[in-house]
């Protein structure tokens, strides 16, 4: 399917609500590595050295990220999803926020199948207004510019979407069960999600204290503070490289820190993040690996959502909640 097209129910059935699913973007070929950070910095080029270091991260994947890739699936499986819970309701769309198709292409495409209205939704399950903030302000001034305007909805957080926190309590289970009782003597679990600049938190963003929900949730599910010779905290990762100071604890500092009191396996559950892309598949998997492991330390943590069927449902009944809690 053209990415820049959004997914139409089958024939004979007219649509209702366009929804837009929005994401971070990623370079699809090497050569776009330079626009992408370029814009990813709100267009100040990166110094030779910030973007060396950059593609070398990318060539530790094979060149490029599997997110383009990755967020596709999730958008065809989450029109599927629409489509069996209400035939024929639902178109489905894409915009990214760094690359084509851009956000404003997605709100252009859906207003062209003439949909009733567009309901915007984040890969992000947490709000913040660097963030998903950015994303829905975007659509929302792009389907009030189509003519005639699109009536437009954005969903700003949906951490606590029935089934999010047990489907992660159920995969973060699962990884510490498969840790040999060696491995287990001393536990410390990481909840990980993208650090935002400090000021985020002086500037009353609700973001850390969703992300802190989805921590505590989880750690409640799976009774983490009555499992002994086991800990359990957040802690921020893939901090930008600027002057600026970034949210902390940092998990490579966290993951010092524990191997220094003893811990011997470290698992973290990325849950701000829904996708194998370069924040978890070099972030973690290279480089926060690769410091536990000079420590001595195990080093393990939950698969990627990616298009799994059952975070997709979660995510379609998030979008067909939205009209009715948040349409006046």
């Amino acid at each position: 399917m053209n990415p820049s097209q959004p997914s139409r129910p089958p024939e004979g059935h007219a649509p209702l609500t366009g929804v837009l699913v929005m994401a971070h973007g990623t370079p699809g070929t090497p050569e776009e590595i330079e626009p992408f950070y370029t814009s990813i910095r709100r267009g100040r080029h990166p110094t030779p050295e910030l973007l060396a270091d950059l593609v070398k991260r990318y060539d530790a994947l094979g060149g490029i990220s599997p997110l383009a890739h990755r967020t596709q699936r999730q958008v065809d499986g989450l029109a599927v999803a629409l489509e069996a819970m209400a035939p024929g309701e639902y178109v489905v769309g894409y915009g990214a926020k760094h690359t084509s198709p851009h956000i404003e292409d997605g709100i252009a495409a859906l207003a062209a199948a003439h949909v009733e209205q567009i309901i915007g939704v984040v890969l992000t399950p947490h709000q913040s207004s660097l963030g998903s903030g950015e994303y829905l302000r975007r659509a929302g001034q792009a389907a009030a510019a189509t003519a005639p305007p699109s009536q437009f909805v954005g969903i700003p957080s949906w951490h606590r979407a029935p089934g999010f926190a047990d489907l992660l309590a159920s995969r973060t289970s699962t990884v510490l069960a498969a840790l040999t009782p060696s491995q287990r003597q001393k536990t410390s679990v990481f909840f990980t999600a993208h650090s935002l600049p400090a000021r985020v938190t002086a500037e009353g963003d609700p973001y850390p204290d969703q992300v802190h929900e989805s921590a505590t949730d989880i750690a409640c599910l799976l009774g983490l503070d009555i499992i002994d010779d086991l800990d359990w905290g957040v802690a921020w990762q893939s901090a930008g490289r600027t002057a600026d100071p970034w949210m902390g604890p940092d998990l490579l500092a966290e993951i010092r820190r524990v191997a220094a009191d003893g811990t011997t396996s470290v698992v973290v559950c990325p849950v701000g993040f829904v996708s194998d892309h370069l924040e978890v598949l070099f972030d973690l998997d290279v480089e926060a690996a690769g410091v536990a492991r000079s420590l001595g330390v195990t080093f393990a943590r939950t698969p990627s959502l990616n298009d799994d069927p059952e975070f997709l449902d979660i995510l379609a009944n998030v979008i067909r909640a939205a009209p009715a809690s948040t349409l006046r």
